[in-house]
């Protein structure tokens, strides 16, 4: 043997020895090791032999980092993991309850590490914080419940969707892992203010200090009586009056304390009248954990809300009785609507408005015909005429009038009525003067109503289903502002000339979106916190599912022992 040949025979000896003290994989490298053959193995087991990693943002997470740890180095936890722990802390802030999160086991877990932590325990905790990360920043995004299972009746579009596992290594790469996550929460000023009153109901109920408002003779102004120190001192701590109770005279209800009493009732949607009967008695005395569980419900579905509602758009609060015109961010124009009664029930959605009608007839809905209109043409007859009813039969070309008096109204039902219903413009039209159309499903529409005096009560819940609003030319004039042919003058002058019949249908210059929302609790841009009765009963059930909604170790990747809601 040569000596060359020798000295390569000693060279490929040495060679795995050379290889194995340059492979000996460092800590880090043994924990992505560690993680792919869980990931990896979990995988396996929930898609069986189709396994796609991109399927789960927990697995695409390690994947794309090629399974490098995220949240330690050298089996160390980063300062990145107290990030974590400080946002996840802040959720209760959100209405969210940090605990379906595994705060205090995280808390825990990180008091107590050591740097002898060995591969596994360290892998565990890298898949717990990230775990973690992304549930919360999904439950951010888009809400902790799914309103399809919850609120079925919501049919609003969704948040837009978010590279959730994109935004986690941003926030890692610029070391600010919790304000990556805190970018995702609604941006909207006003729940901004609902965090602040959520923070302050809850510490005004866990002080224990709210006194409750007993049961007597209504309260004025200028009586004097032991229930009005209990008044003042409620209203002191709701923050309706500046003065604190004990530099006063307690007993007097004082013009201060009326302005306060209104300010309270404008906020509740009550009779602003100053006077303190059952309806504000009754309010008054909803204990504030009650207000802190309404604000919870209500920044649920402002995390369900699309981001954007547009530049401007025409935004109705159905358990609020009211529609508010935005532009630019600013209310533009704000009325009092009627809305459906509890067993016709305004729709949740968004539509967009794309033209109007002026001095419309209205086509009687066929179940609206059958029940309500035909009992009363039952019992009178001239029903009918006086209040401008036609009777039709056919559609289109095959369209034709019936003469009222050849029906024999007697014998026809809700299952047998061969008839179409047509109100004419007039000042019996249930449609009033103008009608505001956004084509959907349901057939709601804003509109005018001859009904004025409803908009004085306090509950409007009068409706069929369609939103009535209270200034209608108010808000066909600014919808038409752009148009040439549409001044306010025009409006009327073709109103004037329709009272004898005739409809006019107007495109808007540019469509604008309508959004038919629920809110029982919100916040003005000035942070005037508001709260309503629960019109159609839907608060208790998101209630109960927020309480309810706590992490299912067996849900997903059982193999891990992780919840992947």
């Amino acid at each position: 043997m040569t000596a060359i040949c020798r000295t390569l025979a000693l060279l490929l000896l040495a060679l795995p020895l050379a290889v194995a003290a340059v492979d000996e994989p460092g800590f880090d490298d043994q924990v992505a090791e560690h993680l792919r053959d869980r990931l990896e193995a979990a995988t396996a087991e929930a898609q069986g032999s189709e396994a796609d990693p991109e399927a789960n943002p927990l697995h695409r997470f390690y994947v794309e980092r090629v399974y490098r740890p995220a949240w330690t180095r050298d089996g160390t936890p980063r300062s990145t993991a107290d990030q974590l722990l400080a946002v996840v802390e802040e959720s209760r802030d959100h209405g969210l309850d940090p605990e379906a999160y595994d705060h205090e086991a995280l808390i825990e877990r990180l008091a107590d590490w050591s740097d002898e932590a060995g591969v596994s325990a360290t892998a565990d905790l890298e898949l717990r914080l990230t775990r973690t990360w992304l549930q919360l920043a999904e439950d951010a995004l888009t809400g902790q419940l799914n309103p399809d299972v919850v609120a079925p009746d919501w049919e609003l579009q969704p948040p837009p969707s978010e590279d959730l596992v994109a935004a986690l290594q941003a926030g890692l790469e610029q070391n600010d892992v919790a304000e990556a996550l805190r970018a995702l929460y609604p941006e909207d000023t006003r729940y901004e203010h609902m965090r602040r009153g959520l923070r302050e109901m809850e510490a005004l109920a866990e002080a224990h200090i709210y006194p409750r408002l007993a049961i007597g003779p209504t309260l004025r102004a200028g009586d004097r009586d032991d229930r009005v120190r209990t008044l003042r001192e409620q209203l002191y701590l709701l923050g309706d009056i500046g003065e604190a109770p004990a530099t006063v005279a307690d007993e007097l209800f004082d013009e201060a304390l009326e302005a306060a009493v209104r300010r309270f009732q404008r906020r509740h949607g009550l009779q602003e009248d100053g006077l303190v009967g059952p309806r504000t008695l009754a309010a008054l005395n909803i204990h504030p954990s009650r207000r802190a569980e309404q604000l919870r419900v209500n920044m649920e579905r402002a995390r369900w809300m699309p981001r954007d509602l547009g530049e401007r758009y025409i935004l109705v609060n159905i358990a609020g009785f009211s529609m508010t015109v935005y532009d630019q961010g600013e209310a533009v124009i704000n009325q009092r609507v009627v809305v459906g009664r509890d067993y016709r029930r305004t729709p949740v959605f968004t539509g967009r408005m794309t033209y109007l009608v002026l001095n419309p007839a209205w086509e009687v809905p066929h179940s609206l015909a059958t029940r309500d209109i035909l009992p009363q043409i039952q019992r009178d007859p001239d029903h009918l005429e006086r209040m401008g009813f036609r009777v039709l039969q056919g559609w289109g070309e095959a369209e034709r009038v019936i003469d009222p008096e050849t029906v024999d109204w007697d014998s026809l039902s809700r299952r047998h009525f061969p008839y179409r219903l047509r109100q004419l413009p007039g000042p019996q039209n249930a449609m009033g003067q103008v009608k505001f159309m956004f084509p959907n499903r349901h057939n709601v529409y804003l509109h005018d109503t001859p009904a004025r005096e409803l908009f004085d009560q306090p509950r409007r819940a009068f409706s069929s289903g369609c939103i009535r609003i209270e200034r209608p030319l108010e808000l066909a004039a600014w919808l038409l502002r752009d148009h040439p042919d549409w001044s306010a003058e025009a409006i009327d002058r073709a109103l004037e000339r329709g009272r004898g019949g005739r409809e006019r249908t107007v495109s808007l210059p540019r469509s604008i979106p309508v959004h038919l929302q629920y809110w029982t609790a919100w916040a003005d841009q000035d942070g005037t916190l508001h709260f309503r009765e629960d019109l159609y009963d839907r608060d208790a059930g998101i209630a109960a599912a927020l309480a309810a909604d706590t992490p299912d170790e067996e849900e997903v990747w059982p193999e891990l022992g992780l919840s992947l809601r």
